[in-house]
């Protein structure tokens, strides 16, 4: 979001509080206006080229929607900006400077996951909310048989089905000392099942990105694995146009380090270091985001790889 664009959006929050007196409607509808212009204002942030400065930017806007959402708390707009907006914080300026300070600093980097934690789930009930607001029940038809719960949701709710589920995943990785939590995962692959099946294309191949990692992990998965990741990294390479880094990071980190190939490690996270980020310029933060991912990997082969010694590598021969 640019500053002219939260410039408006003040404007708009200070007419709409100036005409509260006149009558509860009137301030509705002044909030949901609000509300319409700033769900609908992301696009400046992705292309932004500097990711401090969003970082520093951004708390604003989340809080401000949460302002919103507490005036308008069924506005659909809002709801899924909030998820996504707390979604994307989380990763791109919490969850990746704690994985990068954990070598210096365990303490910090396990308070900072559980901040990003927070921020998951935070944005896992706004998912939720704005799901219950097209289909009253829907989690607790979601917790009691998640493939059923899910068969209610049309292709216009996939926006919410990926970033809901996407937040709970989230969560779900940072709580491996929360059993509670980590039984919900079935909802979480329900729901992006069901986002696949309606809209496989959604997000220029986010879908599959996500199943990138799932699949090496997937309860009762059929065949091998890698073998279903590698179909997932294909089409998502195949949507992006090969224009998104994050598939590449993906593969290499899920795929990749987990049956020790190096060579195709490095050459993944040296791919998503060699885009041209003005190609695509809605995607530039993003690919910013996993570049910096691909250069922190890179720089851990040591730690990531089991190397074989000198003579061990005599011994083969």
């Amino acid at each position: 979001m640019s500053v002219g664009a939260i410039n408006r959006i003040v404007w708009l929050l200070m007419v709409g509080l100036a005409v509260v007196g006149s009558g509860c409607s009137i301030k509705h509808l002044a909030v949901n206006k609000v509300g319409n212009a700033l769900a609908g204002s992301g696009t400046s942030f992705a292309s932004d080229d500097d990711p401090e400065l969003v970082k520093a930017a951004v708390p604003f806007s989340l809080k401000l929607m949460e302002s919103l959402l507490n005036e308008s708390p069924r506005h659909e707009g809002l709801l899924l900006a909030a998820c996504s907006g707390f979604t994307e914080y989380a990763y791109a300026f919490i969850q990746q400077n704690a994985d990068e300070m954990e070598d210096k600093d365990l303490a910090a980097a396990e308070e900072m996951r559980g901040r990003a934690r927070r921020m998951y789930l935070r944005a896992r009930n706004y998912g939720v909310r704005g799901l219950e607001v097209r289909h009253q029940g829907f989690e607790k038809a979601l917790r009691a048989d998640p493939k059923q719960a899910v068969r209610v949701a049309a292709v216009k709710d996939v926006p919410l089905l990926y970033w809901t589920a996407l937040s709970w995943a989230g969560a779900i990785s940072l709580s491996k000392d929360d059993p509670d939590l980590i039984a919900e995962m079935p909802g979480v692959e329900a729901m992006m099942d069901r986002a696949l099946a309606l809209d496989e294309a959604y997000g220029d191949g986010a879908i599959h990105t996500f199943l990138i990692t799932y699949e090496m992990s997937r309860p009762g998965g059929t065949g091998d694995p890698a073998a279903r990741s590698a179909k997932h990294y294909e089409r998502a390479l195949e949507l992006s146009k090969g224009l998104q880094a994050g598939p590449m990071v993906s593969f290499a980190e899920a795929v990749c380090m987990q049956k020790q190939d190096l060579k195709q490690f490095e050459a993944s996270l040296q791919q998503a270091l060699s885009l041209n980020l003005e190609v695509k310029p809605e995607w530039r933060l993003v690919n910013l985001v996993m570049q910096r991912r691909a250069k922190w990997l890179l720089s851990r082969t040591d730690q990531l790889f089991l190397r074989s010694s000198p003579a061990e590598s005599t011994d083969t021969k």
